[in-house]
């Protein structure tokens, strides 16, 4: 359950405490003819996430639209029916913008709910990201209100945002959170409720955007990882916004980050690419060089050697092309050493000890530096950083070629240069290849042209042998995302035989019985209906859902009935 912030600020807009909104909502009930016993308790659980019952909901706006004088709706505060569209207040940018102040407000005044509320995962982590990628976007920023924005107060930001990750890097994130918060209620907040053009809301918006990222990473350096991952959600927004793809591949890359802390290893790589190919030729070198080394450090946790290598190499080219004074202030983590350590790391995990060992070189120098001396990036580990340089490139220790696999429309996958044997499936046989990347075909003849950009069918199939075992997809665990007494929709965490994980969503049934009645002679007892979704009439065979505690082999009692001859009279069992 994620907290609601909009709740939250607007008890704190009406000046309601937690007992006397419980009371009022007693009051409120009375008066509809419900008997209601709520205590302030109740009130917490709903500021934690928690969705009242029955028409509490209602109540609740009743009472604070008596309270401000104004309308309040479901929306308003943050408990908009599941499963019906949200109103156009709660899906503009206006609207997000309400719930980061509400965010920004509460985690000012130090709410347990918020900063004590875990990271999300699954879905809900996925989604930001998946809205940054993909349109639609934002035609028009613009926005009427009592105060002008100007250029001056856009260079404010610019300079805070500065000034707060020079604090960051000499006093650390605890420190520093509460100061760049502040400022965000104080002074940012008004901003984005003012009066601004396109062109100036877009500026204003990136500069924002920045600001909230160094306080999402002084939130992950106090350990609040929900909170920084909801402020890392919010940068995020504020990028895309402002139509800058390179602040929201920033941003990405604080996230990448984050599930690497988490040992969210494939979620990690996921957002690494959807940075690099989203971005495009807006991502800067230094940002490059960072992601893909993040990357090289996912796939080694995830035991792909070939992989992590690859990106071992991408990670020192865009490194190479580096130009300091044309890079974004956002980048200026990106240390000379930043990539090698993290490369040290992906070899360590892939267990290399000797290229791990073998990286420092002469005039080498290594130096740990505690959070006084940072780079301006959240220490994972929680210990003291390490930042090296060196005057020659790294090792490239591989063996074959390596290519780079997408996603297809059908969903198969392979990656060409995965091992130096993989398993071809495209015909009955199940045959051993290996990659040639000079020409994009298998070594043996196949069905389809493997190509870099794609992954086509005949690199894995849901089943095949080898060693005389078989090899499937396996359910790792499965989540309900909607469910209703018919039916229930699940998202399914799927593994591959070579180690990928897919997401699929499944529809599950309840079970159904189907029965029927034969007469002595020998006739089918069957139903004329009418069926709404093909707008038709048919016969069918009598059917239900089988109730919990039912048994599907034995009908209820009262489930056939006979009627006396003739059609007349009431029916007997």
């Amino acid at each position: 359950m994620q907290p609601n912030t909009l709740l939250d600020a607007i008890l704190d807009e009406a000046g309601i405490s937690h007992a006397g909104l419980a009371a009022h909502v007693n009051q409120a009930g009375r008066a509809r003819g419900l008997a209601l016993r709520y205590e302030h308790t109740a009130v917490a659980r709903w500021l934690k996430g928690q969705r009242p019952r029955g028409q509490v909901p209602d109540l609740i706006c009743e009472v604070l639209a008596t309270r401000l004088h104004r309308p309040v709706t479901l929306d308003d505060i943050g408990l908009g029916v599941p499963g019906e569209p949200a109103t156009p207040h709660g899906t503009s940018l206006s609207g997000f913008v309400e719930r980061a102040t509400a965010l920004w407000r509460s985690d000012e005044q130090q709410r347990p709910h918020i900063l004590g509320a875990p990271a999300v995962t699954g879905t809900p982590a996925v989604m930001p990201v998946w809205e940054w990628e993909n349109p639609p976007d934002d035609v028009d920023v613009s926005r009427g209100g009592r105060h002008r924005v100007s250029m001056a107060d856009i260079e404010m930001l610019r300079a805070a945002r500065a000034h707060y990750e020079q604090m960051y890097r000499k006093a650390g994130g605890v420190a520093t959170r509460t100061r760049i918060v502040g400022f965000l209620n104080s002074e940012t907040a008004p901003l984005l409720r003012g009066s601004y053009t396109d062109a100036t809301g877009r500026q204003l918006h990136r500069a924002t955007g920045g600001l909230v990222a160094i306080a999402g990473i002084c939130a992950y350096d106090s350990d609040a990882h929900g909170l920084a991952q909801r402020y890392f959600h919010q940068a995020l927004r504020l990028a895309k916004a402002s139509n800058d793809r390179g602040l929201g591949a920033y941003v990405i890359a604080l996230l990448v980050n984050q599930s690497l802390f988490m040992r969210e290893f494939r979620q990690a790589v996921a957002f690494a690419e959807a940075a690099l190919r989203t971005a495009g030729r807006q991502i800067t070198p230094a940002l490059a060089s960072d992601l893909y080394a993040m990357q090289a450090k996912a796939y080694a946790h995830l035991g792909d050697g070939t992989s992590a290598l690859s990106c071992i190499r991408r990670a020192e080219q865009a490194a190479e092309r580096i130009r300091r004074g044309y890079e974004p202030d956002e980048t200026g983590y990106v240390q000379p050493g930043l990539v090698n350590v993290q490369v040290a790391e992906a070899l360590l995990s892939l267990g290399d000890l000797t290229a791990a060992g073998s990286t420092p070189r002469r005039r080498s120098t290594l130096r740990r530096t505690t959070g006084a001396g940072c780079t301006g990036w959240p220490c994972s580990a929680r210990s003291n950083c390490v930042r090296e340089t060196r005057t020659k490139p790294w090792p490239r220790p591989c063996r074959w070629p390596n290519r780079r696999g997408g996603w297809s429309p059908s969903g198969c996958v392979t990656d060409s240069a995965r091992s130096a044997s993989t398993w071809c499936a495209a015909t009955a046989r199940v045959r051993p290849r290996r990659p040639n990347s000079s020409t994009g075909h298998c070594a043996y003849r196949c069905r389809q042209r493997c190509r870099p950009q794609h992954r086509s069918c005949c690199d894995i199939a849901t089943y095949s042998t080898e060693g005389g075992r078989t090899v499937q997809w396996t359910k790792q665990n499965e989540q309900t995302v909607y469910s209703n007494r018919w039916f229930s929709v699940n998202l399914a965490d799927v593994e591959l035989p070579d180690g990928q994980h897919l997401d699929h969503f499944l529809i599950r049934l309840r079970p159904v019985a189907v029965a029927t009645v034969v007469n002595e002679a020998n006739e089918v007892l069957l139903l004329w209906r009418h069926r709404f979704i093909t707008d038709s009439w048919g016969w069918e065979l009598a059917a239900g859902v089988v109730e919990d505690g039912e048994d599907i082999a034995r009908p209820p009692p009262g489930s056939w009935r006979k009627r006396p001859a003739g059609g007349r009279g009431p029916c007997t069992t």
